[in-house]
């Protein structure tokens, strides 16, 4: 059998549970934000956190703060895909951001078009929400990790790398 190695993108659902709690305190404590309704949902079901605000130019802050917390505690902003802010009853506005939990078939494809660009001698094929990696030796596979890490920006995909077998 040759070596290979996964790659996920899973979320750590405890530590986003945190973060939204630690959000919810710290603006309640914010000076800035006395007499502001702020409220964040966290709907795991749904991979879904929606963030709504009583007026409409603090939603940023709410978010900066959320941002603040997530990147603490090790979260990756590549994890989440926020939507534009729609205005919701009165003056109040509304913000929902969709958790990456898991690679969805179309960061897959990209994730292996990378890795065929890069030249490198890999096969990769999708299973399930990740992508299986396989190559002749070790030191393609290390260079397949390598090269995918340069690029996690460019294809906005929070990956982790696991499940190495020589």
């Amino acid at each position: 059998m040759s070596p290979s190695f996964d790659i996920s993108a899973e979320m750590n659902w405890q530590e986003l549970d945190n973060a939204v709690n630690q959000t919810e305190k710290e603006i309640s404590q914010r000076f800035d934000f006395k007499g502001t309704k702020v409220e964040i949902k966290l709907d795991k079901k749904e991979k879904t956190l929606t963030l709504w605000c009583g007026e409409e130019g603090k939603l940023e802050a709410v978010r900066d703060v959320l941002h603040n917390k997530l990147i603490k505690r090790g979260l990756s902003l590549l994890s989440f895909d926020t939507e534009p802010p729609e205005g919701a009853f009165g003056q109040s506005v509304r913000q929902k951001i969709l958790i990456m939990a898991g690679v969805t078939k179309e960061k897959a494809k990209d994730i292996i078009a990378s890795l065929k660009d890069s030249k490198i001698k890999v096969q990769a094929q999708v299973q399930d929400e990740q992508v299986r990696v396989t190559g002749k030796n070790r030191d393609d596979l290390q260079s397949a990790i390598a090269h995918l890490r340069a690029q996690q920006d460019k294809l906005s995909v929070a990956m982790q790398f696991g499940n190495f077998r020589d």
